[in-house]
């Protein structure tokens, strides 16, 4: 799609929601000059953004709607203001600067140098590894010695960082965190083995698999098969317990509390004690609190909330342990057929 093609999608658009009382951001002025510049030339920019910026411009773009030709104009106007405002001297490229430093310094002690100026040249190759998965990344750098973990690691931006070695063997974690602070400076031959390693990752970057949540998926299935579901599980128990076993976990989750009936809610609430309550409510989300809350008596919701206060904070481990324990009652329930219990949220006809 040209640039005249692409302005055009823009502009013809109808109704403009960008009104002289809201003023469209810096973001959405950015989002409407690169949907306006045409495919190739708005990927060349995209490239230069960093990934936060490059999603919160990309959402901008895929929620822009209704544009029309005066707002595209205003917004490129701007853009060119901004563009005619900066010096028609520009700072040197690095190629510039790589030629006259080899000149002067000789290529060992100018790589040093332009690396000091513009960060390392492997940071480049690292940013692109932020589109893969934590999981992936961690298998890709599992049998590397701790050194170059350590120094993979060190490049990539922090909360990556921490997710990745979060999915590495637990048994060796204290010693990459270690070496990562020990690290000072990186010599050539670290540096080219980063290289080697990082080029591999990004060579099959695409052939990372889809992650899917298989347990869950089976769970939301197993709810909506006909029949007796107590059975199925049964025999799938006989094939594999460990997997009925996770699969009893995901289809009785906390959450599923709040979509429960009043009468279900009576009973639970009957046999779980209150300070067991008072913990695992801690921290909960809005819907299962009401849902708690509301089907109490009024002095008893009072009474209750006041034990919650008196509590005070609670480690989130014991709020988890709490919270199964809760959900092990309720499965007892409904294994007696005491209550029938709402696993996943459905339309109901009353």
């Amino acid at each position: 799609m040209n640039e005249r093609n692409n302005l055009a999608e823009v502009g013809e658009l109808g109704m403009d929601p960008l009104t002289p009382k809201a003023a469209p951001s810096p973001v959405e002025q950015a989002a409407i000059v690169l949907l306006s510049m045409g495919e190739e030339p708005a990927a060349a920019v995209l490239r230069c953004l960093s990934r936060e910026e490059l999603l919160e411009i990309t959402q901008v773009m895929s929620r822009l709607s209704g544009i029309k030709v005066e707002s595209v104009k205003n917004a490129l106007q701007h853009f060119f203001d901004d563009y005619r405002e900066q010096s028609g001297v520009h700072g040197a490229s690095r190629a510039f600067l790589k030629r006259s430093l080899d000149l002067a310094l000789g290529k060992e002690i100018a790589g040093s140098v332009l690396n000091s100026i513009y960060g390392d040249a492997i940071r480049p190759k690292m940013a692109r590894l932020q589109w893969a998965s934590p999981k992936w990344l961690a298998e890709r750098i599992a049998h590397e010695h701790v050194r170059m973990q350590a120094v993979f690691v060190a490049f990539l931006p922090p909360t990556l960082a921490s997710s990745v070695i979060d999915a590495l063997p637990a048994d060796s974690r204290d010693m990459l965190l270690l070496n990562v602070a020990r690290l000072k400076e990186i010599d050539r031959e670290l540096l080219n083995e980063l290289d080697e390693v990082v080029s591999r990752c990004l060579d099959s970057l695409g052939s990372q698999s889809a992650s899917i949540e298989g347990i869950k998926q089976a769970a939301e299935i197993l709810n909506r098969l006909p029949g007796n579901k107590q059975q199925m599980v049964e025999l799938l128990r006989a094939h594999d317990p460990e997997v009925v076993s996770a699969l009893e976990v995901s289809m009785y989750d906390f959450f599923i509390l709040s979509r429960q009936t009043e009468e279900t809610l009576m009973r639970i609430i009957e046999v779980v004690a209150p300070d067991q309550w008072a913990i695992a409510l801690k921290g909960a989300e809005p819907a299962i609190r009401n849902a708690i809350l509301q089907t109490m008596p009024r002095r008893q919701a009072q009474s209750f909330e006041e034990m919650m206060r008196r509590t005070g904070p609670v480690p989130m481990s014991r709020i988890e342990q709490v919270r199964q324990d809760i959900m092990g009652q309720v499965k007892a329930l409904a294994e007696q057929g005491e209550i029938d219990v709402r696993l996943f949220a459905e339309e109901v006809v009353e």
